[in-house]
């Protein structure tokens, strides 16, 4: 059985892993996600990076949050630079999943 958009995952978790081969463990979030942005691009997925969303409360905008990457306009990408995945990361791109509507997440962890 596939996985709901198995094709762009099987793509972004092939970038993962050409990112993670050519800049190894140790590096920032940030440096993860700028090799993962050229990796994407190279790969001709299409991505918003840190795309504002809207929180919205009885119809009044309360705050925003800003997920690593919303990739094909259907899976919300985060990524990790962490030993550890802690459960708070799981609720963290749950409520992105809530905040965008019909996504399907992606989390990445790299020590």
């Amino acid at each position: 059985m596939q996985m709901l958009h198995q094709d762009i995952t099987d793509r972004i978790l092939g970038a993962a892993v050409a990112v993670h081969k050519a800049i190894g463990p140790g590096l920032s979030e940030q440096s993860y996600q700028a090799a993962m942005a050229i990796e994407m691009a190279d790969q001709d997925l299409s991505f918003e990076r840190e795309p504002v969303i809207d929180v919205i409360c009885k119809g009044k905008t309360i705050g925003h949050h800003r997920p690593d990457f919303i990739v094909n306009e259907a899976v919300v990408l985060e990524l990790k630079a962490v030993r550890a995945f802690e459960p708070v990361f799981t609720t963290q791109v749950l409520t992105y999943l809530r905040l965008t509507g019909p996504c399907f997440s992606v989390s990445v962890a790299r020590p």
